[in-house]
């Protein structure tokens, strides 16, 4: 079993980074605590297998809005045992408060803000789809005229063949009409 004390510097502090290293060592079944250092770094404890650990130490390198962790010193020494589980260690009521409220506020600003970017998004959208289906109601106009005009081709050149064709018959009825009256038949 070993120990790490590691110390995570950036965007770590009002931004609920504690709760996700909470959750990760839970997950991890590790041990120890995690908590704010003034004025702005976190640090955190840990105890359990190296394995579990090493992995630990990449799970809370967290760049995932609004936290962004920019880097972690890890101290390793060999666990105490001490801790029966993973714990955020808390400061006054007022300031864990006010850190809540900042973390809300930014995550409501951030909800406005890609709300804003989804609307435009939304519009672009929409706008390309009126754009295409336009072209492609105006496509469709053209292929219909080009067909309709195919059709119109195609009935006149058949009623020309069917007249010709009727004209023949005619002529050749004719003449076999001819020939047997000739022949002494009709």
């Amino acid at each position: 079993m070993k120990r790490i004390t590691a110390i995570a510097r950036g965007e770590v502090q009002r931004v609920g980074y504690r709760d996700e290293v909470e959750r990760i060592a839970r997950r991890l079944k590790l041990t120890g605590y995690v908590e704010n250092l003034k004025p702005y770094d976190v640090k955190v404890v840990a105890e359990g297998e190296e394995e579990k650990l090493r992995e630990f130490i990449e799970l809370i390198k967290i760049k995932r809005f609004p936290i962004f962790v920019e880097s972690i010193e890890v101290e390793w020494s060999d666990a105490t045992g001490e801790f029966s589980y993973f714990e955020i260690k808390r400061g006054e009521w007022q300031e864990e408060l006010f850190e809540r409220l900042d973390t809300a506020g930014r995550l409501l600003y951030r909800s406005v803000e890609l709300s804003e970017k989804s609307v435009e998004l939304g519009e672009e959208t929409l706008k390309a789809m009126r754009e295409e289906s336009e072209k492609t109601r105006q496509t469709v106009k053209e292929e219909s005229e080009k067909t309709r005009e195919e059709i119109r081709m195609l009935r006149q050149d058949l009623r020309e063949y069917i007249e010709v064709s009727l004209k023949e018959i005619h002529s050749k009825i004719s003449k076999i009409e001819k020939a047997l009256k000739k022949a002494g038949i009709m």
